[in-house]
């Protein structure tokens, strides 16, 4: 399964994301951003490479949705409603991650 996991800016949860389940057996993660200054920015290549896209919240799914809306269809979208309150591979944001997807990755 190819997941691809957005936030905004690509600098702390997606990244920290596709850190930890990247090593999840059949899955291969990548990360992206919606925002203009994200590290790697949300991109029509990346949306048709995924599987699944995984949005750290709401307003993730809704870019997503604006800027990509006819590209998604096939494509499953999960919504995690992770703030932006953590910092990169920190201990308490990888446990949330885990939790939340629980079932979905490994």
């Amino acid at each position: 399964m190819r997941v691809l996991f957005v936030c905004s800016r690509n600098r702390l949860r997606s990244p920290t994301a596709e850190r930890v389940f990247a090593q999840a057996s059949g899955v291969e993660a990548l990360s992206a951003g919606t925002a203009p200054d994200a590290d790697v920015r949300v991109s029509l290549d990346l949306i048709e490479w995924a599987d699944l896209l995984v949005c750290m919240e709401r307003r993730h799914a809704k870019a997503l949705q604006r800027d990509f809306g006819r590209h998604l269809a096939g494509v499953e979208i999960k919504t995690l409603s992770i703030p932006d309150d953590y910092a990169f591979m920190d201990p308490a944001l990888v446990d949330v991650l885990r939790q939340r997807l629980a079932g979905v990755l490994g």
